[in-house]
C-alpha cells in the first residue's frame, strides 16, 4: 500500500488569516473559535507551521471562552465585570499582534493560554 502525503507549502497569509479569524467573536460571539478550527482542521497538513499556530489560536480561544463563562457568576460580586472586560480586550489585541507577527515570519505567542491541544 502506498501512503500519499501532501507536500507542505509555506503560506504566511493563511496563518495570518487564522489569527485574524478570531475577531469574528466581535460579530458573532462564537465564530472566533469555529473559523480557526475549520481552517486548522482542513489545512494543518498542507501549510508549514499551521498545525502549531492553529493549536495556539484554539488554545487561546478555549481559554478565553472558559474565562468568559467563569466571569458570568462572578458578576454578582463585581469582579466578573473586570474579568469579562479583560477577556474582551485580550481577544481583540492578541489576534492582531500575532497576525502581524505571523505575516512577518516572527514567532507568535498567546500568554495566559492553557494548552488543551498539544
Amino acid at each position: 500500500m502506498e501512503v500519499h502525503q501532501k507536500a507542505q507549502r509555506e503560506d504566511k497569509q493563511i496563518i495570518m488569516f487564522t489569527h485574524l479569524s478570531q475577531l469574528l467573536n466581535l460579530f458573532t460571539g462564537f465564530g472566533g473559535l469555529i473559523a480557526p478550527l475549520i481552517i486548522w482542521l482542513v489545512k494543518k497538513d498542507e501549510i508549514i507551521n499551521l498545525d502549531e499556530e492553529g493549536k495556539k489560536v484554539l488554545n487561546f480561544q478555549i481559554t478565553m471562552l472558559i474565562a468568559a463563562i467563569v466571569s458570568i457568576p462572578l458578576m454578582l460580586i463585581l469582579i466578573g465585570f473586570v474579568i469579562i472586560f479583560a477577556v474582551g480586550l485580550l481577544t481583540l489585541i492578541f489576534p492582531i499582534i500575532n497576525a502581524v507577527k505571523a505575516n512577518n515570519g516572527q514567532p507568535t505567542s498567546y500568554p495566559l493560554s492553557f494548552k488543551f491541544l498539544k
